[in-house]
């Protein structure tokens, strides 16, 4: 008789606090054929601390093209694959997308044992509004890619979420002053679930200041939690920017137009370079 389709689980693990790992994902750690994980050495030490041992294989970023094929005919054999990150829920800025989409199109049963994880724990203390909000992972580390990719966040209402690597916090938060104002609230959340857990809470402003008096600031694993843009600020006055623009265009070319009409309604320059080609190319009336 031939062994039944095995199962993919998709694990959560401590972010921190060891104790944060549930009953029910020590069961399937335990009960796995073999696990995935992100780093092995990690894993190892999380299982040598609940007293498991099972096969460990390696799936991060940069083999994971290589072993998903390899993982999918264990599946297909029958065998029951645990997939984890080295903290948190896999799949949230970390490895494991391939494996899910390429087990789930094959038929396989693929299954959560859900649990910790940074951006629901750090939303849970800041503060801050969680009715709706948006995941950003981790900003570019290249200062021009930064900017723009929060100048292009300036606007949004949810509250944002992102990672931040310790030795870069201060200069991002330093760029989101120039870019969101100094006004907007905060918090930085610092060791989640560990002995050294801080949350740091304020204006951007504020933040910028602390981040660079405490010398705890600048250390650990590091989530951030930023308030949307106020409605009123984010919704830009698209008649009197159209209207702006409208004018200009008969005199202007379309880039100096656009930059003008910027400057003068407040508007971000694409978003008026944008709303200046479709006007362009909508036949006018006259």
């Amino acid at each position: 008789m031939a062994k039944p389709r095995g199962r993919l689980e998709v694990v959560a693990t401590p972010i921190g606090n060891l104790q944060d790992l549930s009953e029910r994902a020590r069961i399937a750690l335990s009960q796995a054929d073999v696990i995935a994980a992100e780093d092995t050495r990690h894993t190892l030490a999380l299982l040598q601390s609940i007293g498991v041992s099972r096969p460990l294989l390696s799936l991060h970023a940069h083999n994971e093209a290589q072993r998903v094929p390899e993982l999918i005919a264990r599946l297909e054999a029958g065998d029951v694959v645990a997939l984890v990150s080295d903290a948190g829920t896999p799949l949230l800025s970390d490895p494991g997308f391939g494996l899910v989409r390429d087990a789930a199109n094959a038929g396989i049963d693929v299954r959560v044992v859900p649990g910790p994880s940074a951006i629901t724990a750090a939303l849970a203390v800041a503060g801050l509004p969680t009715d709706r909000f948006c995941f950003e992972g981790f900003l570019s580390a290249h200062a021009r890619e930064r900017r723009t990719r929060l100048e292009s966040l300036a606007s949004e209402t949810r509250t944002l979420v992102f990672f931040e690597a310790p030795h870069r916090i201060a200069q991002t938060l330093a760029d989101l002053v120039d870019v969101f104002g100094s006004e907007r609230h905060a918090a930085v959340a610092r060791e989640l679930t560990k002995i050294h857990e801080t949350i740091y809470r304020g204006t951007l402003a504020e933040l910028v200041v602390r981040s660079n008096a405490d010398e705890h600031f600048q250390r650990g694993e590091i989530t951030l939690v930023i308030e949307g843009a106020k409605a009123s600020a984010a919704e830009l006055d698209e008649t009197l920017l159209r209207k702006a623009l409208t004018l200009l265009l008969k005199e202007l070319p379309t880039g100096k137009a656009a930059s003008i009409a910027a400057q003068l309604t407040g508007a971000r320059r694409n978003d008026a370079y944008n709303l200046a080609l479709s006007i362009s190319k909508t036949p006018s009336d006259e």
